[in-house]
């Protein structure tokens, strides 16, 4: 029982300061002012973010890195890649890496 309270609490905490964290900034009014150089930097940020994603779920294979290119999981990626650079068209990308993804695993070994 004094597990379950603590549990409720815990959460309860982790609300409430992510909350008055995210409040602060619509509350205060004024933006953080960044130096040109910080604001240059802050653009590579969600490149980097879905790399440190995605980079896992292609190259690394029962807790090993497995960087064979011949694999179905990079060779899907790569072809999904082309039609993103090709077509801007989120839904094809997804389509044909979906569809690379499985024509990979099927026919390669």
């Amino acid at each position: 029982m004094r597990d379950g309270i603590g549990l409720v609490l815990t959460l309860v905490a982790c609300g409430a300061v992510t909350f008055l964290t995210r409040f602060s900034f619509i509350a205060g009014g004024r933006r953080l002012a960044l130096g040109p150089r910080l604001q240059a930097l802050m653009r590579y940020v969600p490149p980097a973010v879905l790399a440190a994603l995605i980079a896992p779920e292609i190259f690394v294979r029962d807790g090993a890195v497995a960087l064979s290119l011949l694999s179905p999981r990079p060779i899907a990626a790569l072809l999904a890649a082309l039609v993103a650079l090709y077509t801007r068209s989120v839904s094809l990308t997804i389509g044909a890496g979906l569809l690379a993804l499985w024509l990979a695993q099927h026919f390669l070994p």
